[in-house]
């Protein structure tokens, strides 16, 4: 079975926004609320308690190849430091929420969108990385359709 690496967005681009409240990419004011809806969290990938965790939002572009065209987005992040999620396990909290899977070839070109629905995460993360020249995957929010973390797969494991 195949192994995957799930990824939050970069600590640093987290700690840019909670410092200049804005975009780092954009340069976008952040905006800083109650949490009013679950989220999750794009650096540690942990749902918000609504009503009381406090949350960034800010514009965020997740492609990191420079051939790819921008698809930037509203991304919330804690607004009180918590740690990057990077590990060889799907996130818990994100086990339970409606995902749109989408498979990119190099140059972010996008070669699959499936919903998961009530497939296991992990089949269905495979399922995509069999489809052509499948390198990585960003996981969406199926409702809002905004970009919460990217997954590849692990070729050779620490």
């Amino acid at each position: 079975m195949a192994v995957f690496r799930f990824m939050g967005i970069p600590a640093d681009v987290a700690d840019h926004v909670r410092e200049h409240m804005q975009s780092p990419q954009y340069g976008h004011p952040a905006h800083r609320e109650v949490a009013r809806s679950y989220g999750p969290c794009r650096l540690c990938l942990r749902t918000f308690e609504v009503g009381k965790d406090e949350r960034i939002l800010f514009t965020y572009q997740p492609f990191q190849d420079p051939d790819s065209l921008p698809a930037p987005g509203p991304v919330f992040i804690h607004a009180d430091p918590c740690r990057r999620y990077d590990a060889l396990e799907p996130p818990p909290d994100l086990r339970a929420l409606p995902l749109v899977l989408e498979g990119y070839a190099a140059g972010g070109r996008l070669l699959a969108q499936e919903r998961v629905g009530l497939r296991r995460l992990e089949d269905a993360l495979e399922q995509v990385f069999q489809r052509g020249d499948t390198r990585y995957i960003h996981i969406r929010n199926g409702e809002a359709g905004c970009f919460m973390a990217r997954v590849e797969r692990c070729l050779v494991c620490d």
